[in-house]
């Protein structure tokens, strides 16, 4: 099936735990072992505040806010260099059920990553996996000075890409990024890979083969021409 961009949708744009790849469950994994580590046994109530943060929110939570810069810095990026080594062998298998397919199919479709994540976990699963091509920007946690629930992320997004945020769809799978998707204008689809709820989405779906998503997309585009 093929479909051109009108003025209703004119861009994608995607988080990148959780909706390109479901590593949510393997980020609480090296939490637990990372905090472990280091004397913390970490909690449910702890990862659940864990989704859909940037690395400093999450150390300063869990480590506590008497922390320097420098130190944040320093655990985050510890902790995810043991993410990326549980999961190097494994990142095609994690990829959300779907992406690939549905990226290729919208390759016309002007598309973005904007994630609270690291410069080097986005590396590792767009170079990783393979998709880079399909993107024609990438927006980490630390190209922006406000992490999700602000906006500023999809915001600088839709800038790269040169559309209207209000003709931008973005795709999540958190709270967080749901609220900032909304504050920027845009339309949020959801993924339920780690929330079966997430109020305020367009639409909810649990990956990207949901037989729901193509009727949503298309009719949209049928009523904006």
């Amino acid at each position: 099936m093929s479909w051109q961009p009108v003025l209703d949708i004119a861009a994608f744009i995607f988080d990148m735990d959780g909706v390109i790849v479901d590593s949510n469950p393997l980020h609480r994994i090296a939490w637990e072992e990372y905090n472990r580590r280091h004397g913390i046994e970490t909690t449910e109530a702890m990862q659940r505040r864990m989704y859909g943060k940037r690395n400093d929110d999450i150390v300063r939570d869990f480590f506590g806010s008497q922390l320097t810069d420098e130190e944040v810095f320093a655990h985050g990026a510890a902790k995810e260099a043991l993410y990326r080594e549980m999961l190097k062998t494994g990142i095609e298998r994690a990829l959300v059920p779907g992406i690939k397919q549905f990226l290729e199919r919208y390759r016309a479709i002007p598309k973005a990553v904007a994630t609270n994540a690291e410069p080097a976990n986005l590396n590792f699963v767009l170079d990783g996996a393979g998709l880079r091509p399909y993107f024609l920007a990438a927006i980490d946690g630390q190209q922006v000075l406000h992490p999700k629930p602000d906006p500023e992320v999809f915001l600088r997004a839709a800038e790269a890409l040169g559309v209207a945020p209000k003709n931008c769809v973005v795709f999540e799978d958190s709270q967080t990024g749901v609220q900032a998707g909304l504050a920027a204008g845009m339309r949020v689809v959801g993924l339920s890979t780690t929330h079966a709820e997430l109020p305020g989405v367009a639409l909810l779906i649990p990956n990207f083969n949901s037989p729901a998503l193509e009727p949503w997309l298309t009719g949209r585009s049928a009523r904006a021409e």
